[in-house]
């Protein structure tokens, strides 16, 4: 089944509506370890269960995959993919930076998206082929052409297993950036990211991580605002991509050739370490 983006995006707005409501008239509740220093609140319980039921009423046809509760297997598309509150440390401590993300897959990319940010009052929708828009206003990526002049927001640091570990090239990355680029800016949520970015906001976001109810609704809005959303490699972004990248398309090469620098650096830092002859012994 080929997804009618234009018949589907009046629906998803529809949904978001539902979610916004909901995230703007409650208080997080009761808050839920998901693991180390990751958490829900009965607020992304109670938006996943009414956006749910409410595409499961309007398109059955149509799976769908949930941050808290999960869904089908990535690639079995189409699905809808939400994010209920992406940026959930945020409005636990009642910062603004965080909203709604809905996303449709179709196969192993996004074709519709639609970002409510309540508490900043916007919102950005995008259906592929038809440009992306800002409470019905068309918008555009930034125009920046070298990285002296970009304004970067970088995704959060990870945390829970193996935390120091997959933060060792975050951290590489942001002294690059630091040394570079005009300002590096941390939001905490990849909705707003992705939307600043196709708002000219921001000149790019780096998340090094991949997950479709983060991504998958503004990716589609970054690209048809006219940025560039890739892998690492420099490949086209997909749901199965390793990291997220969206930026204007004049400073792509000289920010994947920053990243790639940083890695090296990170390799060469790790190789030359001395080990240790008398490693410490447990205690007995």
């Amino acid at each position: 089944m080929t997804p009618d983006v234009r018949t589907l995006l009046p629906i998803a707005e529809q949904a978001v509506t539902i979610a916004a409501d909901i995230l703007t008239t409650r208080l997080p509740g009761v808050v839920t370890a998901k693991g180390d220093r990751d958490m829900a609140t009965e607020v992304d319980y109670a938006v996943e269960h009414a956006v749910r039921d409410f595409l499961t009423r309007e398109t059955p046809e149509i799976a769908f995959l949930g941050e808290e509760e999960g869904g089908p297997a990535r690639g079995a598309g189409p699905v809808w993919a939400l994010d209920p509150v992406d940026g959930t440390a945020n409005f636990l401590h009642g910062i603004p930076l965080c909203g709604v993300s809905l996303g449709l897959i179709d196969g192993d990319t996004s074709v519709l998206g639609v970002i409510d940010l309540p508490f900043l009052s916007s919102r950005y929708s995008a259906a592929h082929g038809h440009g992306a828009h800002l409470d019905g206003r068309p918008i555009h990526c930034g125009q920046a052409t070298d990285l002296a002049e970009a304004i970067v927001g970088i995704g959060d640091y990870a945390v829970g297993q193996a935390a120091d570990t997959r933060n060792r090239l975050r951290l590489a990355v942001t002294g690059e950036l630091a040394a570079r680029v005009q300002r590096v800016r941390m939001f905490g949520s990849a909705a707003v990211d992705l939307a600043w970015v196709a708002q000219g906001r921001i000149d790019a976001a780096i998340m090094l991580s991949n997950k479709p109810w983060d991504t998958a609704a503004g990716v589609l809005i970054a690209r048809e605002a006219g940025a560039v959303v890739v892998d690492l490699d420099g490949t086209p972004h997909t749901v199965n991509a390793q990291a997220t990248i969206a930026t204007t398309p004049a400073i792509l090469t000289d920010l994947l050739n920053l990243i790639a620098e940083a890695d090296k650096n990170l390799s060469r830092e790790t190789r030359s370490r001395p080990a240790l002859t008398n490693p410490p012994q447990e205690p007995t």
